[in-house]
């Protein structure tokens, strides 16, 4: 599968965050602990927030581990907001349009998993797209026409309310065709002011994400880390593996749920498709 990191908070380096701790999304991408296979070389994203309205993004087909570029970037680049993504296909073709993170607008989307049986159901949810929406995408993944139907019901207006609405229409689509399992997913998407993470999948054995906890708490606890010295009391990270071995740093995501965070502050919330009528 593929591993990413959500960063929200005050400024920050994004070298600190990808190449710094002991279990940097870097490290993750040639050797993952957590991930269905221990390599994530198929490519990567980076997308971030500035004061800009359009989020930069940077993509490549290349490993993360091997591209001097993404290092000078992520050297020279502070941001409030950050996506990353480090990819591992599960069958579409390592080419750059396939890359996350996605952007359409101000919203970035990353995801972990698959939809089950993609190919046989993939006419009826790409049908399902909005008209407008339709031309900009790019690739060929199950991801990217994920968020364009997030984007079709409404993720813009009602982020969790779309992807509720999404995942319920592909997982009934999914149905149709066979599949007794459609959806497996961790999923990040942002406008760069609220953040929403998801853990979910129709088996209910969801791949792995964790959640920071409370800068200030381990700050307490480990008064000489200098990672956690660097770190803004507002800082929230929500990763697919723990970046480090700290004790109490990292917290599991429960399954079936979303994480939102917004200006520092985060809840979690119970998350559940709603069904809609599938493609015939």
């Amino acid at each position: 599968m593929c591993r990413w990191l959500a960063y929200s908070g005050s400024p920050i380096l994004i070298h600190d965050l990808l190449y710094r701790p002991e279990n940097s999304l870097i490290m993750q991408s040639i050797h993952s602990t957590l991930g269905v296979e221990p390599t994530n070389g198929d490519g990567f994203g980076l997308g971030w927030y500035t004061e800009r309205p359009v989020p930069g993004v940077f993509r490549s087909a290349e490993p993360a581990w091997n591209d001097r570029n993404l290092e000078e970037l992520a050297a020279q680049t502070s941001s409030r907001c950050v996506l990353a993504h480090i990819r591992a296909s599960t069958g579409s073709p390592v080419q750059q349009t396939n890359c996350h993170p996605f952007r359409r607008g101000s919203w970035l989307w990353v995801h972990n998993g698959l939809i089950n049986g993609f190919p046989a159901s993939k006419r009826d949810l790409a049908m399902a797209v909005d008209g407008s929406l339709f031309a900009d995408i790019e690739g060929s993944t199950d991801s990217e026409l994920f968020f364009y139907l997030a984007l079709t019901f409404g993720l813009e207006e009602d982020p969790i309310g779309a992807v509720s609405r999404a995942v319920g229409f592909i997982e009934d689509t999914g149905r149709l065709h066979g599949e007794t399992f459609p959806m497996q997913m961790t999923i990040a998407t942002t406008d760069g002011e609220s953040l929403y993470a998801f853990r979910y999948s129709s088996e209910g054995r969801s791949r792995s994400l964790f959640h920071s906890a409370d800068v200030s708490t381990l700050r307490a606890q480990y008064p000489e880390n200098p990672l956690l010295r660097d770190l803004s009391e507002d800082a929230q990270l929500v990763v697919s593996e723990p970046l480090g071995g700290l004790r109490g740093a990292w917290l599991e995501v429960p399954e079936s749920t979303c994480v939102v965070i917004r200006h520092g502050q985060q809840e979690q919330v119970r998350f559940t498709p709603m069904a809609l009528q599938p493609a015939r």
